[in-house]
C-alpha cells in the first residue's frame, strides 16, 4: 500500500487482517471520527509501515491479534512489525498495541518518528485486559521525537475499559519493552503504568538517553509491575534514580 491519502473513513482506515510480508509506505491518513485508527495490522507477521503520516481520532497505528474468544480461537499472534519515518499528530496513542491483543504479540520496532499534538494521547501505548489476555513481548522504541502529548509517553494499562462484560481470567503479560533516545518536551506524565493486583504481570521495562521536559506532574506513575528502570533518563532536568 503506498502513496495513497485516505479521508475520513467510518472505522479504522487499514486493517489488514492475517497478512505475511507487507508494506505500507508513503500512505497519509486523515480521520478524526470516533474509531478512526489509521493502520491496525491484525494478525500479521513481517510487516514495515514507513513514511506515513496520522492524523486520527483513535489511535495512529494499533496493532492487533483479535479479540477476546475470537483471538483465542485463531492463536495467531501480530510479530515482527518495523514502524519508521512516520509523523504522528492527533490520536488516542501514537503506535499502541492493542485491545483487541487475546493472540498476543511479539518484536516491535519503532524508530525515527516524530509526533506533536495538544491532542496526541500517548507516544507508546499498550493496552489489554483480563478480558482480552495475550503475551506481549519484546518492544523497542528509538529516536522518537514528541513536541507534545495530552498524557504519557509510554503507558501501559493491563486494566483496559475493566467494566466491559465479558469472561475474565486471562491474565495478559507484558515484558521487554525498551524505550532509547525519546525525547519528549511537554507531557502530563512520563511513564504510566497500571498493571494487575500483583507486580507479575508486567515486567522488565526500561527508558534510558531519554528526556522528558515540561512533564506536568514532573514524575513517572508506576503499578503492578517490576524490574522498571530507568538509565540516563531526564524528568524536568532531574535525572530519575
Amino acid at each position: 500500500i503506498e502513496g495513497v491519502t485516505l479521508l475520513n473513513s467510518p472505522f479504522w482506515v487499514i486493517h489488514p487482517l492475517f497478512c505475511e510480508s507487507l508494506i505500507v509506505s508513503g500512505v497519509t491518513v486523515f480521520n478524526r471520527g470516533p474509531n478512526g485508527d489509521g493502520c491496525d495490522p491484525e494478525s500479521c507477521k513481517n510487516v514495515l509501515i514507513e513514511n506515513c503520516t496520522f492524523d486520527t481520532g483513535d489511535d495512529c497505528i494499533a496493532i492487533k491479534s483479535g479479540r477476546n474468544e475470537d483471538g483465542r480461537k485463531w492463536n495467531i499472534p501480530s510479530e515482527n512489525i518495523i514502524v519508521r519515518g512516520c509523523m504522528m499528530r492527533n490520536g488516542h496513542g501514537g503506535v499502541v498495541i492493542g485491545s483487541e491483543i487475546s493472540g498476543g504479540y511479539r518484536n516491535l520496532f519503532v524508530e525515527d518518528c516524530r509526533m506533536d499534538s495538544p491532542n496526541l494521547d500517548r507516544v507508546i501505548r499498550i493496552k489489554t485486559s483480563t478480558c482480552r489476555g495475550g503475551l506481549i513481548e519484546n518492544v523497542y522504541v528509538r529516536n522518537v521525537t514528541v513536541g507534545q502529548c495530552r498524557e504519557a509517553v509510554l503507558r501501559i494499562n493491563l486494566q483496559y475499559e475493566n467494566r466491559e462484560k465479558c469472561k475474565r481470567g486471562f491474565d495478559p503479560i507484558v515484558r521487554n519493552v525498551h524505550l532509547k533516545n525519546v525525547t519528549c518536551e511537554k507531557s502530563k506524565l512520563g511513564v504510566l503504568i497500571i498493571g494487575l493486583e500483583d507486580d507479575k504481570h508486567v515486567y522488565n521495562i526500561s527508558v534510558e538517553d531519554s528526556h522528558f521536559n515540561n512533564v506536568a506532574k514532573g514524575a513517572n506513575d508506576i503499578k503492578g509491575a517490576k524490574d522498571v528502570t530507568f538509565k540516563n533518563l531526564y524528568i524536568n532536568g532531574e535525572l530519575v534514580k
